[in-house]
């Protein structure tokens, strides 16, 4: 391989690399934004004392969900610049967010009796984000290969 050759590739595999830091990037001030609406409504509801705490918990997933797809198709994957509809993505959003919904309320309820509620919503929390990321990035808004 020349050196020519080799650059070129060097330059696209570290093009592919900041792409995905940048995306990373984005996937986290999205989720951020997602998890303090989670957050504002959990504590809403506790303090308030609307609900107890897991079912405040799961309500406060379900619309941070929301806020977390909007934002992550529009802005973080650009799924629609790419062709990827709502009707590839969303259902598979809505299994991912299923199961991160079931591995964030099973944390919880183990943390619960042990932690504050913040601080077990705070672990809870950190067990689903790579969990989400992967799913995302590599099912979620991944394009078919045979549309590239």
């Amino acid at each position: 391989m020349s050196i020519g050759l080799w650059r070129l590739r060097v330059s696209a595999e570290g093009s592919k690399l900041v792409s995905l830091a940048r995306r990373a990037a984005r996937f986290l001030l999205v989720g951020g934004a997602a998890t303090a609406v989670q957050y504002v409504l959990l504590a809403a509801a506790i303090e308030w004392q609307l609900l107890n705490e897991i079912p405040a918990s799961i309500a406060a997933f379900c619309v941070a969900s929301g806020v977390n797809y909007s934002l992550n198709y529009y802005l973080t994957f650009s799924a629609a610049s790419v062709g990827i509809r709502h009707q590839q993505a969303l259902p598979r959003f809505l299994l991912v967010a299923g199961a991160g919904l079931a591995l964030n309320t099973l944390c919880f309820s183990l943390l619960l009796p042990v932690l504050h509620y913040l601080l077990a919503q705070v672990c809870a929390t950190a067990v689903t984000l790579m969990f989400n990321f992967l799913l995302h990035q590599f099912w979620i808004y991944r394009a078919e290969p045979w549309k590239q």
